[in-house]
């Protein structure tokens, strides 16, 4: 039994298509999927509010409207192949997969990447591969991808991203210093990513290792 789906089918009513989300297949992926489960069971009265909510190790999962945006500003396809660098809670991770034929996510804290894998086992979406390491390095094996999506802050587009990315790939990401950042896709022609300002954005810094990058098993 889903206590949550009327509150799903409300959060993405009144906050998230209300607001010009007009993807049917990122709706759908938004209505399907449980964000109270990426949460800690404390938060879970206030997992479908349209505002970020605080997760362990000082990160957050962001506002549902946050996620419905990048996913469809990314245009994922059946199709895609999909790198996404910041794991998190897994939430954004779980509405990729929805979407993509699959997905890759590199998540820095190891904390964080085994819970998001429990979360998403849980909900049998198998086309996930998981790594923890630096994000900065990308997961080069898979290259190149169709799509990539960086959930936290980058000082400037991080370029060894770009060059993991297939010709015509786009890029989700938002860049600038702490406290204010402009989100930004990336379309890659040649060498070169074309870019676009979408709408200003606040997310955690994206960091460096904090210790040897370490491999998780697909």
């Amino acid at each position: 039994m889903d206590n949550y789906l009327q509150a799903r089918r409300r959060m993405v009513e009144e906050q998230i298509a209300v607001r010009g989300i007009r993807d049917p297949r990122v709706l759908a992926a938004m209505v399907a999927t449980p964000r109270h489960l990426f949460v800690p069971e404390g938060q879970w009265h206030h997992a479908y509010e349209d505002h970020p909510l605080p997760l362990d190790e000082g990160q957050t999962i962001s506002q549902p409207f946050i996620v419905a945006a990048m996913t469809e500003a990314l245009d994922v396809t059946p199709e895609s192949k999909v790198l996404e660098i910041g794991t998190g809670s897994g939430y954004q991770t779980a509405i990729l997969a929805r979407l993509a034929r699959m997905v890759y996510t590199v998540e820095i804290i190891q904390s964080l990447s085994v819970r998001a894998r429990l979360v998403l086992q849980r909900l049998d979406l198998r086309n996930v591969r998981f790594r923890i390491g630096d994000g900065h390095r990308g997961w080069p094996e898979f290259a190149p991808y169709d799509r990539v999506i960086v959930t936290a802050a980058a000082e400037t587009v991080p370029y060894q991203l770009v060059e993991q990315m297939s010709e015509g790939g786009k890029m989700v990401v938002p860049v600038g210093p702490v406290g204010v950042q402009v989100l930004t896709l990336g379309v890659k022609h040649g060498t070169k990513l074309v870019q676009r300002h979408l709408m200003g954005v606040v997310f955690v810094p994206f960091v460096h290792d904090r210790k040897p990058a370490e491999n998780g098993r697909p």
